[in-house]
């Protein structure tokens, strides 16, 4: 089958991954396999396999190029979102909507006719939303909040979901999709729940790479970006409670490094904690840990959890809405604590007692590419 997964951007960034991995697993299980992302970026992913046809649409330029399409966004700009907060895509995802097309209608001419579509990411969504084809699935990576119901809300839910193919990527993101339908007043046409793909033998190619900035003594890691809902405060306060020596590797950049570092000298761990930054390969970190660390409000699937188990590195997790339980569950059960400062620090503390304990090939089959593949193709 001919396969086309769409993106924002290639990005350096947990759902970009998993695109990436997705189209390496269409194309490794004998599917021609196609992404395309819509904005250039200075350091981009690249999927691993060279039977991947990566093509750039720069969706916003060409849109603003018809004329139609730039008049839309500047009245989305000056008149609705000073009103409306987050309402710029109503303007611009119309014609980028009508662009995409065009641009698959070329697309086919050359490559021969798209047996599914893939979009990942609401920020895709709300490039392209005018957009609609029966071959279209539509992922949703992170749980719905959804505390009230608005105008607003009910107006972006009919333009990003109504009568749409969702694809959740977790049992907890599906249960807040369904949570919110009768608050926003949208129906999808279907709703299924597909996890992300684990590329085990790629990740485990990719964590033997040598790394001269590592640690070297055990230490603990946590691999996200730093963005309040990581809670990185959380992991901070709670590695400072378990008075453990071994270093906090904290892998990842974002808005709140410096919070943090501040954050770190007032919770007197500044010298035990190493902010390493964004890291293109995180698989070094991961591997070479002694325990892997995950602090989040929520996570729409938590992929950074089964990397780890693929790593052969152990994990744990506070108890936090979405797709923690789906991969920790059975006897990893036991690696989920409560979303608080003593429960974490305990767990810590107790994880790193003894000798680094083996992880077992079975706690990953459900998030195999081939099995993952076989679900989109069949949805």
């Amino acid at each position: 089958m001919r396969t086309l997964i769409v993106v924002r951007s290639l990005k350096m960034g947990g759902m970009e991954r998993v695109a990436v991995n997705l189209a390496d697993a269409f194309a490794a299980t004998g599917h021609e396999s196609h992404l395309v992302s819509f904005r250039e970026v200075k350091q981009s992913l690249a999927p691993e396999r060279d039977d991947v046809r990566v093509h750039r649409l720069p969706l916003t330029r060409y849109a603003r190029l018809t004329v139609v399409g730039y008049l839309f966004e500047m009245l989305a700009r000056l008149l609705l979102n000073p009103f409306l907060e987050r309402s710029l895509f109503l303007g611009s995802g119309l014609m980028g909507g009508v662009v995409f097309r065009w641009w698959l209608k070329r697309f086919e001419r050359r490559y021969g006719k798209v047996d599914r579509i893939i979009f990942r990411g609401q920020g895709t969504f709300e490039l392209v939303w005018s957009f609609r084809d029966s071959r279209a699935r539509y992922v949703l990576e992170n749980i719905f909040h959804s505390p009230t119901a608005s105008w607003r809300r009910r107006l972006f839910a009919r333009c990003l979901y109504h009568r749409r193919d969702l694809v959740a990527v977790s049992d907890g993101v599906a249960r807040s999709v369904h949570q919110a339908m009768p608050l926003w007043r949208f129906s999808p046409r279907s709703m299924e729940v597909i996890p992300n793909p684990c590329p085990v033998e790629s990740i485990r190619k990719h964590m033997l790479v040598d790394e001269p900035k590592l640690p070297r003594t055990p230490y603990l890691v946590n691999v996200a970006r730093l963005a309040p809902a990581k809670d990185h405060e959380l992991l901070l306060q709670a590695y400072a409670a378990s008075g453990l020596e071994l270093p906090m590797v904290v892998v990842g950049d974002g808005q709140q490094l410096n919070c943090l570092q501040q954050l770190a000298v007032s919770l007197g761990i500044e010298d035990r904690v190493v902010f390493a930054g964004s890291q293109q390969n995180p698989y070094p970190w991961m591997r070479n840990a002694r325990l892997f660390v995950l602090s989040s409000r929520f996570e729409g699937m938590g992929i950074v959890l089964f990397e780890a188990l693929a790593c052969d590195t152990p994990v744990l997790s506070v108890d936090c809405p979405g797709g923690v339980r789906q991969i920790l569950k059975g006897e990893l059960e036991s690696s989920i604590v409560e979303r608080e400062v003593e429960a974490l620090a305990a767990g810590m503390r107790q994880a790193v007692q003894g000798p680094k304990p083996r992880v077992r090939e079975e706690w990953l089959e459900d998030f195999l590419p081939p099995r993952i593949v076989s679900a989109f193709l069949a949805s």
